[in-house]
């Protein structure tokens, strides 16, 4: 599909910089009340910050430490919403809180501050948090460390295993309802005349065509990068002041629990993660003061050996070492700028939709928000962005209407349907295209028909289809290899991160998309130059340049 088109002499309503989750969730829900939009980005859709997170929709229990009762109540709705709007994307998870002798939280604590949430949730949660002893635990949980264990909490949460796919669908919708997104475009300046922003300058990072947007509103919705693109046009004091969190992921290892655990760390009483995702585990994460370049955030190794070793204190049997680290995950959290704390769990999570008027007209930052409540953080922005622009703030339908991947009267019953009729895919198959594409696997389907070459597997460990590669590009906006591994297919954040299959996919491209050989070969390098930052311990494995039948070296 190509890059949409802005003509000089267009003025839209809304120019929303940066593709994130937020600007697109911003994007879905004006363009739902009626006003014409463009988001702009430099990369790919929800490439920064969102692919980036614990991938947990959380209710919202970490903020009741700091009293945030606000972000508690709106993190609660939220999570609810999502569940009927995204639920073949968001699912229940349940989640151990252990208790040790020496724990900097008192365990009475805990346990009214989770009897205080479950008040809050009444109605919208996913059933009330359980004590459990000392024996209720070390049964459940064999292999979890014994020494100095007092018991703990059983809660109930969720988790987005694929935050990437929410972007996705919010592309898809925002686009069914007039909103325009243009990927890899690079904003080189604001728009600015006497005290008024009206747009910005871009640049298309493929072709080096420049050109301007106008917008009689501009969002800046940058995420971590929000003060760069103010930087030397708009005065205005620091906004940014995100975190620096790293996971890393591993396989199964000795001793591993089949739930989420929700622990505190012997270093820096920080809570931290040991979690399972798609058949591997998650640690993490830092939260860690970061000042260095926001785009080259690596984990670092004194981070990876934190993780590794607060896991194997719970897990004495575990015995992970760096050699056990599949890759790592880092990205700065979207902040605000908050001078001398001390301790960064105490940086609001909330969101702010900062107005620069009257020094700058029509001009809107956005600080901070978090995955899940990326619905709300659009509602308040198109909110204020209808005052500017002083018009009514009409209907937001954001809370109901559903994401296109569950666009169906019951979506249970099409997972059911779907399972039996998709005859050309195994179980595992229509399983993993359903958690994936929701009632979208079968437009996957519909093009297998189409053409029968399509089912070929490209990726053995998921069984991955060829369908897959050319609905990325014609109908889900990748432009490059790695959006389809990484932010469409999602074969990319595997265990070997997909360093042979970029081939086989490139290959499909070159039958099916019109690529030629020059191309295939230039998009597989660009991929394993763009898994660098995740530190994969397969990239130092294999050749530094692939092949495959009919595409020699």
């Amino acid at each position: 599909m190509s890059q949409p088109q802005t003509g000089a002499d267009d003025v839209v309503d809304l120019v929303i910089i940066g593709a994130g989750i937020n600007g697109l969730a911003i994007a879905r829900d004006a363009a739902d009340r009626g006003l014409s939009v463009v988001v702009v980005d430099r990369g790919d859709v929800g490439a920064g910050t969102t692919a980036t997170s614990s991938r947990l929709i959380h209710g919202g229990l970490k903020y009741l430490e700091r009293y945030d009762f606000t972000l508690v109540h709106e993190s609660i709705r939220e999570r609810h919403l999502l569940f009927r709007t995204a639920p073949h994307l968001v699912h229940d998870y349940p989640m151990l809180i252990p208790f040790y002798a020496g724990d900097s939280r008192p365990r009475a604590l805990v346990r009214l501050g989770l009897a205080a949430f479950d008040v809050l949730a009444a109605g919208r949660g996913r059933g009330r948090s359980r004590g459990l002893s000392a024996r209720t635990v070390a049964r459940r949980w064999p292999h979890l460390c014994r020494q100095g264990l007092r018991g703990g909490v059983l809660f109930n949460d969720a988790q987005v295993p694929w935050a990437e796919r929410l972007c996705v669908e919010l592309l898809i919708d925002a686009e069914r309802l007039g909103a325009r997104v243009l990927t890899y475009t690079t904003v080189t300046n604001l728009l600015v005349t006497d005290g008024r922003v009206h747009g910005v300058r871009i640049r298309d990072n493929r072709s080096g065509r420049t050109g301007e947007i106008r917008g009689r509103v501009t969002v800046n919705a940058a995420g971590p990068w929000i003060d760069r693109i103010l930087d030397k046009q708009v005065a205005s004091r620091r906004l940014n002041g995100g975190t620096k969190g790293s996971h890393i992921v591993i396989d199964p290892f000795p001793g591993a629990p089949d739930t989420c655990v929700f622990f505190e760390a012997a270093a820096d009483q920080r809570p931290i993660f040991i979690f399972p995702w798609e058949g591997r585990y998650v640690l993490g994460s830092t939260d860690l003061t970061y000042e260095g370049d926001l785009d080259e955030v690596v984990a670092s190794d004194a981070e990876i050996d934190y993780l590794l070793t607060e896991a194997n204190r719970l897990f004495p049997q575990a015995g992970l070492t760096p050699a056990d680290v599949l890759y790592s995950v880092a990205g700065i959290r979207p902040l605000p700028y908050t001078a001398g704390v001390a301790d960064n769990a105490k940086i609001s999570r909330g969101h702010t939709v900062l107005n620069h008027a009257p020094a700058y007209e029509g001009l809107l930052t956005i600080i901070g928000g978090k995955l899940t409540t990326h619905r709300a953080l659009a509602e308040d922005a198109t909110d204020e962005a209808l005052k500017v622009l002083g018009r009514p703030r009409g209907r937001c339908t954001t809370r109901t209407r559903p994401l296109p991947g569950a666009d169906t009267p019951d979506w249970y019953a099409f997972r059911a349907d779907f399972a039996r009729s998709a005859t050309p895919f195994t179980p595992a198959q229509s399983a993993r295209l359903l958690d994936i594409y929701g009632v979208r696997a079968r437009r996957v389907l519909e093009l297998v028909v189409a053409d029968p070459s399509l089912a070929e597997v490209v990726d053995e460990r998921t069984g991955a289809v060829a369908a897959e590669v050319v609905m990325a590009f014609r109908e889900e906006r990748a432009v490059t290899l790695a959006d389809v591994l990484l932010r469409r297919t999602l074969v990319g954040l595997g265990p070997d991160m997909a360093v042979s299959t970029a081939v086989t996919c490139a290959d499909v491209a070159v039958r099916q998309l019109g690529w030629d050989t020059g191309r295939a070969d230039a998009e597989v390098a660009a991929y394993r130059a763009e898994l660098r930052r995740f530190r994969p311990r397969k990239l130092d494995l294999v050749p530094a340049t692939g092949t495959s039948e009919g595409r020699a070296s």
